[in-house]
């Protein structure tokens, strides 16, 4: 049977070795110069060889340490080229994003020309689901979950901080239904998102008592209770991301500058293993970047959406 050494103990060896420093060896690996230290001690019982010795202060190798050292620093740089080429060609191809339908529909559709602009040699697959089971299907690289951010395995970057706030069409208002002060909203059906919850949370936060939540109709998903509102059916609890495009162009109003902010955000998902690999990191990257540059717009206006 062929023996091999732990390959954690040949990469502390060959850093170690490298710099002739167990502390700028710990430094590159992220860990303890006492781990480093352990792992150099393994790898020399392993051996039943010395490889290093101290002499005025100073780390040097043992002429066998050192001849060890000529031999597997290439089989290493030969590792991080052949991984170097594999990421490359991983950089192209299809890549799966799972999101919610409504984020879909209201925030990443109309933004995908911009990607496929920038990055043509990778085709983006969209995955709507209704609900996502906290862990990523083989099928799929890149998710977008609804949530506080905490997925074991996963790495979860947030893009957004939610608010909630009412919106509704420009032509609902009516000098017989007003939408003057908060308490007015007694006067308009009330449009919900999955539940009641939203807007029971929001007549709460804000001493609302005369208002029926227990009434108005129930959408499975936020873009239709947002076309709902577009339509004047209702006033709409709008979800900060999804509703600010029809705000943008016109077709619905914040008549209210009260907001909710909310525990929940979307976040932006992938497996911890992969969060750097070819076209997984240059779509995180692009979607990162993009919220970053809108937020930036958002706040540069003084504006909520």
């Amino acid at each position: 049977m062929r023996r091999l050494p732990p390959l954690n103990s040949l990469r502390t060896f060959e850093a170690a070795a490298r710099h002739l420093s167990f502390t700028k060896a710990a430094e590159e690996l992220f860990v303890t110069q006492a781990a480093v230290s352990h792992q150099i001690k393994a790898l020399e019982e392993f051996l039943g060889i010395k490889l290093f010795m101290r002499k005025n202060r100073a780390l040097l190798l043992t002429e066998e340490g050192q001849s060890y050292h000529v031999d597997i620093k290439d089989i290493f740089n030969a590792l991080y080229e052949s991984t170097e080429r594999l990421l490359a060609k991983g950089a192209k191809g299809a890549i799966t994003v799972s999101l919610p339908a409504s984020f879909a529909i209201q925030w990443l559709v109309p933004r995908l020309n911009l990607f496929s602009t920038q990055h043509p040699e990778i085709d983006v697959r969209i995955k709507a689901v209704d609900m996502d089971e906290g862990s990523l299907t083989d099928d799929v690289d890149v998710a977008i979950y609804f949530g506080r951010g905490n997925w074991p395995g996963l790495e979860a970057t947030k893009l957004h901080t939610e608010y909630l706030t009412p919106v509704c069409s420009p032509n609902l208002i009516t000098l017989d239904k007003p939408l003057n002060k908060l308490s007015d909203l007694t006067f308009h059906n009330l449009l919900h998102d999955s539940n009641r919850k939203y807007w029971k949370l929001w007549c709460r936060k804000f001493d609302l008592k005369n208002i029926n939540v227990n009434h108005g109709p129930i959408f499975s998903h936020s873009s239709m209770v947002i076309q709902a509102a577009v339509f004047g059916q209702g006033i709409a609890l709008g979800h900060s991301v999804l509703a600010r495009p029809e705000l943008e162009a016109g077709r619905l109003i914040q008549p209210f500058p009260e907001m909710l902010i909310t525990k929940n955000a979307y976040y932006l998902v992938c497996r911890n293993s992969q969060k750097d690999i070819g076209k997984i990191n240059t779509f995180r990257a692009w979607m990162l970047a993009l919220v970053k540059k809108e937020q930036e717009e958002i706040i540069d206006e003084q504006a909520i959406f």
